[in-house]
């Protein structure tokens, strides 16, 4: 499952292993096959590819794939941007089957499952559309990523590998520079409401303010829960263990700019804001710190697992140990890393909108995805 980029759609790191290892407990495909995950969350998160390449024209993969092979007429890629989509996506999570944790698409949702299947002419012409589109979504991100790798490397030149500690800051835990850790609001959003932030609106480290609900809830509890600079949201809950503890510091700005009352915004309940004491600690550089390898595994040592989900409390949280320079020197670092931080910002709108623009062009292409058609998908069913 590792090996198909959820992001790319690409397969990666392909493996070469005798036949007798594997024609049993895996799943078989073939170059032109469409492979498509069945379980969560990496049903979700868009996890698909079109097999190609493979040794022998045949490959084995995790039973955790459906397979997706097109009959005569259909082109692989057309079914493979076809699902996709997040629509798709979200009609086959609806389907879902199995217990919380280890829930999985069935075979029986997707044989069913109707898509419009222009002539073969017309695939190729809208495919090399799409594919073009989604080059320029490729080279956006790769400037991006490369925009946000400088940052942890001035963090590492200035503070030293955290891990190590080489430059013998005294460390402190993260309960001693925050005045408070709340949970956010449990009531479900509508169509009136104050903006509130949920897990998809924290990404790595920075706020994504895209798909941003509204929540409507009694003044007391909008004073206790409204958002201020500087404030620290984590993500309490995930069935993926790398994205608990993940966290982003909350500005009103980047709100504002997305066409919100960046001074009236919430957060849901699978998020703890922490308000630092900040003549105690920088927020970015707290950021920077957490976003590390070391951050990370402190983080990841304070979850806890059930029922297929991972967690992490506010105690747990409180715990965490951090080493703590000068707040003169943490404020200097966020200066240096200002213009880098809106360098990455402005290379973020950019891949935002080139998605946004991919997505419509996608929705456009499948919107007769209800027709009927004369070439149904054969499914492989491990």
């Amino acid at each position: 499952m590792a090996a198909v980029d959820e992001v790319s759609g690409v397969v990666r790191d392909k493996q070469q292993r005798p036949f007798l290892q594997v024609k049993k407990g895996y799943t078989s495909f073939r170059d032109g096959d469409v492979l498509f995950a069945k379980i969560t969350p990496c049903m979700e998160n868009g996890k698909a590819a079109v097999a190609s390449d493979l040794l022998n024209g045949v490959g084995f993969g995790s039973t955790e794939f459906h397979v997706l092979r097109p009959k005569a007429g259909v082109l692989a890629e057309w079914i493979y941007y076809f699902v996709r989509r997040e629509p798709f996506r979200r009609e086959a999570k609806r389907n879902f089957t199995g217990t919380a944790g280890q829930q999985r698409v069935p075979a029986t949702f997707l044989a069913n499952c109707r898509i419009h299947i222009p002539p073969l002419d017309e695939q190729r012409r809208i495919i090399d559309l799409l594919s073009r589109a989604e080059g320029i979504i490729r080279l956006r991100r790769e400037a991006q990523k490369k925009a946000a790798e400088i940052i942890p490397a001035l963090f590492i030149d200035m503070f030293g590998d955290p891990a190590t500690n080489p430059k013998g800051w005294v460390e402190t835990t993260l309960g001693n520079v925050v005045d408070e850790f709340r949970y956010g609001t449990s009531q479900k959003s509508g169509t009136l409401g104050l903006p509130t932030l949920r897990i998809p609106n924290v990404i790595g480290d920075r706020l994504d303010p895209t798909e941003i609900k509204l929540v409507s809830v009694p003044d007391v509890e909008a004073n206790r829960l409204r958002l201020r600079d500087g404030d620290f949201l984590f993500v309490r809950t995930n069935g993926n263990p790398d994205y608990v503890g993940r966290s982003a510091v909350y500005e009103s700005h980047v709100m504002r700019n997305a066409g919100f009352d960046g001074d009236n915004c919430l957060y849901a309940s699978y998020l703890i804001r922490a308000r630092l004491k900040l003549d105690a600690v920088n927020p970015r550089y707290l950021q920077s710190f957490l976003s590390t390898s070391e951050g990370r595994k402190r983080l990841r040592e304070q979850a806890r697992t059930s029922a297929g989900q991972y967690n992490i409390n506010t105690e747990g949280l409180a715990s965490i140990r951090i080493p703590l320079p000068s707040i003169q020197l943490q404020t200097d670092y966020e200066e240096r890393c200002r213009p880098l931080f809106g360098l990455r910002d402005l290379q973020s709108v950019a891949s935002a909108k080139a998605e946004g623009a991919f997505s419509a062009l996608v929705a456009r292409t499948f919107s007769g995805a209800k027709q009927a058609h004369d070439n149904p998908v054969e499914v492989a069913v491990a």
